[in-house]
């Protein structure tokens, strides 16, 4: 049976900041779509975008706009198996726009390969729980989750436990974990100068321009024996055992809300948030300029289930403002405080989301090593 993928493309408009994670958004999705035509095992590839790309498009990529589907306002689970139907898939694979930036040809045969032999249906994804890529057979299966899903996360669990589809997690590495989400992802992938050649265009020539120093003290303290590295947020344990076996520092986990998305606690305030308790009780200003230089030579943190639990709802804007740590561009006054307390903080303090605490985190630490050999005059592994 024939083999498509789709790379769903939208939902980014506003201000500077995102305009520029939709132009650097865009250039990941064509450059996933390149080299996932380079792996020879895709029938079909698409884009299925809001609009069309400002990028020129890989010979061999199909790309539908909103409009062309029939212009609906977009739903995840709607959009997906009404591409199913209209374009007779019978089996695909799917990610976002930014969830594969790191994907090669060779991992995007990996991902058709285990769908191959399964006596049944069959579910692959890079994370069962919270999935930003997975691939199905038969394709049909997607239109029999109910409620459609409104987003892609939760995909590979609902199929097992609505329909007992076999899901089979990939192994973890630097690849299948990085996903774009916020600026400080891009600041990563532009520090460690990774990511196909669009994407990486996009990182030199866009008007925003990151300060990447917070990151890049923050990172070294990886390959310091002496030092100890704060890692809060939606940590899973796959990480802390990366960061155990790869780093030469000492690590400290606030792991809090895994799930969060796909549970919806986020959209229901229900979150629980140990840092954000003590944000709420000593304030930001105490916490990151006298708690946290106690605790750590340097953090990073996935703000988000903070953000929750102390009722705070920023905007998008102001969601990319914190992570990229432009205070003054932030509307929200409580997360204006946090942010320009993070920023004062003794010790080199990064903010984003989830995938800080996740594919960032593998990525820096490589990079302060790489870093750190080369500095001593030793050739990288």
């Amino acid at each position: 049976m024939t083999l498509d993928l789709a790379i769903l493309l939208g939902g980014m408009d506003g201000g500077s900041l995102e305009q520029w994670m939709r132009h650097a958004l865009e250039a990941s999705a064509l450059d996933s779509a390149e080299a996932a035509l380079a792996s020879g095992s895709f029938g079909r590839v698409f884009l299925l975008a809001d609009h069309p790309p400002t990028h020129v498009v890989p010979a061999g990529v199909i790309v539908e706009t909103d409009v062309e589907a029939g212009g609906a306002p977009f739903h995840y689970g709607e959009r997906m198996t009404d591409w199913v139907r209209r374009h007779g898939v019978e089996r695909f694979v799917t990610a976002g726009a930014g969830s594969a930036p790191l994907l090669e040809a060779d991992d995007w045969r990996t991902f058709a390969q285990a769908l191959d032999g399964a006596p049944g249906a069959r579910c692959v994804t890079n994370n069962r729980f919270s999935a930003d890529i997975y691939a199905l057979a038969p394709a049909s299966l997607l239109a029999r989750l109910d409620p459609p899903p409104a987003a892609d996360n939760a995909v590979p669990h609902r199929l097992h436990a609505q329909h007992a589809v076999d899901v089979v997690e990939l192994p973890r590495t630097v690849a299948t974990q990085f996903n774009l989400d916020t600026p400080m992802d891009l600041a990563a992938l532009a520090l460690a100068g990774r990511g196909g050649p669009r994407l990486l265009a996009a990182l030199r020539e866009g008007e925003v321009r990151l300060d990447t120093t917070r990151l890049e003290r923050a990172a070294a303290c990886f390959t310091d024996r002496a030092a100890q590295v704060l890692v809060a947020g939606r940590v899973s344990s796959g990480t802390w055992s990366y960061l155990e076996h790869e780093s030469a520092c000492r690590v400290r986990v606030l792991a809090e809300e895994r799930g969060m998305v796909s549970a919806g606690t986020d959209v229901a305030g229900t979150a629980r948030s140990i840092l954000g308790a003590l944000i709420a009780e000593a304030g930001p200003e105490r916490v990151f300029h006298s708690l946290l230089p106690e605790w750590c030579d340097a953090a990073f943190i996935d703000i988000r289930p903070a953000l929750v639990h102390l009722g705070i709802q920023p905007s998008r804007a102001d969601r990319f403002a914190a992570d990229a740590g432009l205070p003054a561009a932030i509307e929200d006054p409580r997360l204006r405080a946090i942010s320009e307390a993070a920023q004062a903080s003794p010790v080199p303090v990064v903010i984003g989301g989830h995938s800080l605490v996740g594919g960032v985190l593998n990525l820096v630490n490589q990079w302060a090593w790489d870093a750190k050999d080369a500095r001593e005059g030793r050739p990288s592994p």
